[in-house]
């Protein structure tokens, strides 16, 4: 019989419950400012402090677009009108937090654009505020005082793929 412990690679490192989450990220664009996106101060979770897109966990037999509109839905209030797309994903290991994620950042567009977010869960999220992929860069470079970004978000912004910044309308 072999050792469990034996069998395990000696540079892995296990989250409590041995699994790799998936989250959905989403980059929900301001209506009246197409090159902003939404993001809140997270609370009561890991990450807590740290600025972040709408998202959550993707569900057993979701696609990651109903994710997307759901987590959205959820946690803001805003309809997301046309269907989520694909952006980027991210490799997000958390070890000082003993998790580890896989995220999907989509992209969407919210219908009630008069309204703008409200904040349905403030047990998780301090507030919603809208950024500039510019002032998303200034805050991951500790530029601006008393912000930091989320761990996967920041992953985002070190990667900058194309298509997110397309979204966004970043010429470089």
């Amino acid at each position: 019989m072999t050792d469990s412990k034996s069998t395990q690679s000696s540079t892995s490192t296990k989250t409590k419950d041995n699994n790799v989450r998936v989250g959905v990220g989403v980059l929900v664009q301001h209506p009246k400012t197409p090159n902003r996106v939404y993001a809140g101060l997270r609370k009561g979770s890991h990450g807590a402090g740290l600025l972040a897109l709408p998202g959550g966990h993707l569900e057993m037999m979701e696609s990651w677009e109903d994710c997307a509109k759901r987590e959205v839905e959820e946690e803001t209030g805003l309809i997301i009108t046309e269907s989520p797309k694909f952006a980027h994903v991210t490799n997000d290991p958390m070890p000082s937090e003993d998790k580890h994620y896989v995220t999907i950042f989509m992209t969407a567009k919210c219908s009630n654009e008069a309204d703008g977010p409200v904040n349905l869960e403030p047990h998780k999220c301090e507030g919603w505020s809208s950024y500039s992929w510019d002032e998303l860069q200034q805050i991951s470079r500790g530029e601006r005082e008393g912000l930091s970004i989320f761990g996967p978000l920041q992953h985002l912004l070190e990667e900058a793929p194309p298509i997110v910044l397309d979204f966004l309308g970043v010429t470089k």
